[in-house]
């Protein structure tokens, strides 16, 4: 098949055909990781094919999300380490969809390059793979674009979107949060997928400061940075079956200020003890060494929080609690207060 559809034409504009075939091949042991009940045929298909399992369910509903991986891929770059931001990019859109009460069921990538490199590729989609055991869905399908003269023949874009179910009603939809609530952090591992514009401007991430050791760190900056965003499937639904959730927010670009509020209802607004959150090392660093505002720092990074659940005061030490026992750290860091203002840091 392969030898068949060389084009030797095609080859000479810059597209490699068997390039292509052969990233499928080195990729699939990667995608069955991902194999879970549902799943229809293999690669190959025009289109991924899953069966859902809506027993249990009276009205279910199916809740997608999109996203990539931004100019974080530049860092994988200059690192030459692609296993990783793939991982991201699931969990970019695993945690979106999770904020309505959604399991994501099955992810699809497209990833768009300068030269179709297989063993590159498939690296990337070893990293998606891992991000969809992560979550529990399935990787169903994807698309590999070589895109010679668009972009440099070292470069590439990542992208994806998930589909996932929740029983109409279990949607998270605020309704139920009150005065009183409290908003428990989620951790992060780091910066995990947005920001890095800033970043690099703050950085010299091209020369000296890619492989600087920083002590505070425990390791090298550009590592650090690479670290992969966590995903918070898994441990917020086994919460979300033992207590009342009333909101989730994934904290991603916009950081607390333009996040949080979007899981808050008119007349309510989320009061956030500055002093509870616990910063992680590499956003002091990123302050100190860009002389960014806390402010701005806390309107573009997740700050070390990069999910915050709004529970019932009387049930925070059991979501704390049920959350420990999935292995995911949690503390609270403020409450809900009748008003207006969205976030208040104080």
């Amino acid at each position: 098949m392969i030898e068949k559809s060389f084009s030797e034409s095609y080859a000479a504009a810059g597209v490699d055909i068997t390039a292509g075939y052969k990233g499928v091949q080195l990729m699939k042991k990667h995608v069955e990781r991902t194999c879970i009940p549902g799943v229809l045929g293999g690669l190959g298909g025009f289109g991924g094919l899953f069966q859902p399992d809506l027993s249990g369910m009276s009205e279910p509903v199916l809740v997608s999300g999109t996203d990539g991986v931004g100019t974080k891929v530049k860092l994988a770059f200059l690192l030459d380490k692609h296993d990783t931001v793939g991982i991201d990019c699931v969990a970019m859109c695993v945690n979106d969809v999770l904020a309505c009460g959604a399991k994501p069921l099955f992810f699809l990538d497209y990833i768009a390059c300068g030269k179709n490199i297989p063993e590159k590729i498939a690296a990337i989609v070893s990293g998606v793979a891992e991000g969809c055991v992560q979550a529990g869905c399935a990787l169903i399908g994807g698309e590999t674009a070589e895109h010679p003269g668009m972009m440099p023949q070292e470069e590439y874009d990542l992208a994806g979107f998930t589909v996932g179910v929740v029983d109409k009603s279990k949607m998270l939809d605020n309704t139920a949060m009150k005065a009183g609530d409290v908003v428990l952090a989620l951790p992060s591992t780091g910066v995990h997928s947005n920001g890095f514009s800033l970043v690099r401007k703050v950085f010299d991430l091209e020369g000296k400061d890619l492989h600087r050791y920083v002590p505070e760190l425990g390791g090298e900056l550009g590592e650090t940075l690479l670290t992969p965003t966590r995903i918070y499937v898994k441990p917020v639904l086994k919460l979300m079956e033992q207590v009342s959730v009333h909101g989730v927010s994934h904290i991603t670009g916009g950081g607390f200020y333009e996040n949080i509020p979007r899981c808050i209802p008119d007349g309510l607004m989320a009061k956030i003890d500055r002093k509870a959150v616990r910063v992680l090392p590499i956003f002091d660093l990123i302050a100190k060494e860009g002389k960014v505002s806390d402010h701005d720092m806390f309107n573009t990074y997740n700050m070390g929080v990069g999910m915050a659940v709004i529970v019932p005061a009387a049930e925070a030490d059991k979501a704390v609690s049920a959350l420990a026992a999935e292995g995911q750290e949690a503390y609270v860091m403020g409450e809900i207060v009748p008003g207006e203002g969205g976030v208040e840091l104080c």
